[in-house]
Parts: structure tokens; sequence; C-alpha cells
């Protein structure tokens, strides 16, 4: 069969540089840290103070009290970058078939903050098990796609993708072959998180995964310098409507771009480390670029997994050598989590969009707080270190690597490309 083009026509982001698209884009482009000490709990004990949470953000701005205090707040991101989303893509819904609309999301972990809540509560009771009635369906993690799917009526394909770091970026390739493969028109999909809590900062602590610069967190996610001693947490919402071409030219819809592909693997190496050659990267890498049917010298740029981590930033870079060769000296690579930290289940979602909108604007946004040099790595890569570069882009890929092995990779182009 063959198989249908597929394009992008809304996007919606609440970030922790940005609470909608323009915000959020601004903040790339100038450079903006969205690290800073931890406002949601006293993090004094913590060996890692500090995070990238959302700022001036009240779910109640957007979402009707009663219905907010129902989810958890991964699932209130989820309502508020979908709701963006949605209406950038100007359905007319009196003409729509729902029943040809889905929602495919994304989430590493899901509710956290409310499964914390509910057992340190019980926990400092006298055993009576005394749980919210709304326990459940706030935690679980496939419930912020269940919401989407209520409020607007789409009855089309639904599930949630879980493949940690990599989550949102898996449901961006299913939504995509979905629609390709003709069970859908559109699809609502990307992702969100929320796992700046206690349970959250402890656990990633614990792995020592996580910075520990607590004296200077805006410098804190060094993505490729010498100096990087791990990660940033992050947490917000991607949200991203495709649409399949000849059904958007049809309403007159307003594109953004196309689709080309998408690529999956696994590292089959270790629960937490990659591998040491950037085996699974280099895999997914190819994969995507031969979903697509394009030669590694079509490639612009790289929206690099670039965690800021010693092992992760060193094994991608090796990948990104192996797969493109000389040709990895012309493109632009960059890490935007050196300004959003890292939203985990999220992180492919808002990095597929900075990869479109440095498509649309012919800006590539900066890999910040680069210092010193790392030997181990390649020193005549372009990591578009600091500053903003304009280029034209036509067509970018976006990486994200999740704990267990999980890769997968999008490659998004120029509707003419």
């Amino acid at each position: 069969m063959e198989l249908r083009r597929v394009v992008v026509t809304g996007l919606g982001a609440l970030t922790p540089i940005g609470n909608n698209i323009e915000a959020y884009w601004n903040g790339l482009i100038n450079g903006v840290s969205g690290a800073a000490p931890i406002t949601y709990f006293d993090a004094s004990k913590f060996k890692t103070q500090f995070a990238c949470e959302l700022k001036n953000f009240n779910a109640e701005d957007f979402l009707d009290r009663k219905e907010a205090r129902k989810m958890d707040r991964y699932a209130q991101y989820a309502m508020v970058a979908s709701d963006e989303a949605v209406l950038d893509a100007g359905f007319n819904f009196e003409k729509l078939d729902k029943d040809r609309v889905g929602v495919i999301w994304g989430s590493g972990i899901g509710g956290l903050e409310t499964f914390q809540i509910e057992v340190l509560n019980f926990a400092a009771g006298d055993g009576t098990p005394k749980f919210n009635p709304f326990f459940i369906p706030k935690m679980i993690a496939d419930i912020a796609g269940g919401h989407i799917s209520i409020k607007y009526g789409f009855r089309g394909p639904n599930f949630t993708t879980v493949s940690a770091c990599a989550s949102s970026t898996n449901a961006i390739i299913d939504a995509f072959n979905y629609i390709r493969l003709g069970h859908a028109d559109a699809m609502v999909t990307g992702g969100s998180e929320a796992a700046v809590t206690i349970a959250g900062m402890g656990g990633f602590n614990a792995m020592h995964a996580l910075s520990t610069r607590n004296d200077d967190p805006k410098t804190a996610s060094r993505p490729m310098d010498k100096d990087r001693d791990g990660f940033i947490l992050g947490e917000g919402a991607g949200a991203l409507v495709l649409e399949e071409y000849e059904h958007a030219i049809a309403r007159g819809a307003k594109i953004y771009c196309e689709i080309g592909g998408g690529g999956m693997s696994a590292d089959a190496h270790h629960i937490t480390a990659p591998h040491p050659e950037g085996l699974g990267a280099k895999n997914v890498m190819l994969n995507c670029l031969r979903d697509a049917g394009l030669q590694a010298s079509d490639v612009d740029g790289v929206n690099m997994h670039g965690t800021s981590t010693p092992l992760g930033d060193m094994a991608e870079s090796k990948a990104i050598l192996h797969v493109f060769g000389e040709h990895a000296y012309t493109m632009n690579l960059n890490s935007t989590k050196s300004m959003t930290g890292h939203l985990l289940g999220a992180a492919g979602a808002i990095e597929t969009i900075s990869s479109i909108l440095s498509m649309k604007h012919g800006i590539v946004p900066p890999t910040i707080n680069h210092f010193t040099n790392d030997e181990s790595i390649d020193p005549k890569l372009n990591f578009t270190f600091n500053v903003p570069q304009k280029r034209e882009m036509n067509v970018v890929m976006s990486n994200t690597f999740g704990f267990g092995g999980h890769n997968a990779c999008v490659l998004v182009k120029k509707l003419d490309i």
C-alpha cells in the first residue's frame, strides 16, 4: 500500500523557559536558562537543590478548578499544551470527523507527585486505608491522553507510550505511523512530565544522575563541556497536531513541516548507561534515515539528546560521527536541554518542536553553558555553543534516549524537500 504523507499543523508548549510556543522560542534563541532553586518543597537536605520548574504557571488559569484538582500536574501540563496545539491547528469541529482523530501521548513516569502524596499520607496515619478516590485515575500514565480525548471528543486511536526519556518521541512516531497507514486523519501527540518532586529528585540523586552544582544552577546543564556533571530535572509538556497531508490541504490548514520518518532501536547494554560506542544511538539515526528515504548528507542539523552527562554526550557524539562521517562537520548540532533541563518523557516533544521552529525561522538555538572543550569529543563538530546561528534548515533530526536502552529519533523536513 502507498503510505500517506503526514504534516504538522499545530504546536503547543509549556516549558521552564516559556509557557507557550512564542515564549518558548524566545527563550531558546535568547539562551535563557530555566534552572533555579526548587520552590515546590524544601530541598535543603538534597544533593541537588535546583531544577527547571515552570515559571508563573497556575493550572486554574487554564482549567476549571474542580477539573484541575482531579489531575496530577503532569496531566494538567498535557491539557494546557494540547489546548494550544489544537487551537493552533484551527479545526472546524462541526466538519471534523472525530472518529478519525486520535491521541497518542507520552510520559516516562506519569503521576509521581500524586503517588508520593497518597503513600506519605497513608504512612503518616494509623494504618487505616484512607485514599483519595482520584488516586488511581490521577496517577496512571495513560490518563493525560484520556483527558485530551474527552475534552474534544476525539474517538480515534488513544494510548500512551512509556519508554523513559524517549516516550514522547515514540508517541510522535506512533502517531505518524497511524496516520500514514490510514488508521486516522489527525492525531494529537506529544508528552508531559512533572517529576520535580521529593521522590523524583531523591531517586535521581541516588543514581548520581543529576548535576550537584548548587552554587550556580543556571550554568549547571553543560552538554559537551569537559566539566559536565549530570542533567537538570525539568518539567512541562509539548504537543503537536499531526495530520494527513491531503486532509490538511482540503481544509486550508497552516502547515509547519512534514514528518519525514522515525527510527527506533535498543542499546541492549545497560539499564541506565549508554553503549560506550553509541551503538544504539547510531542504529536509531540510521533507521530514521532509512524510514525517511534520505541520505545522511541531506540532514542539516541534529537536536541531540545531549543531557550533560559524562557518558551520554560522548557516546552520542561518537554515534553522530559514525552516521554522518565528514558531513557531520558541516551540520549544526545543539542541545536545548542546556536551557530547558531534561523533561524526561516530554523531552522528545519539546525538542521536536524546537527543530520545527528552527526550520521555520532559519535559526539554530544554542547549546549554552560551554566553557571548556572536552578532549574526548571531536572539536570540529559544531555544537552551536553559546549563541544561536542563522542557517537555512531543511531537514532536522531529533534524538531521545531513555533508561533501559530505549532510543527514538524523528526527522522533520520542509514540505517541499
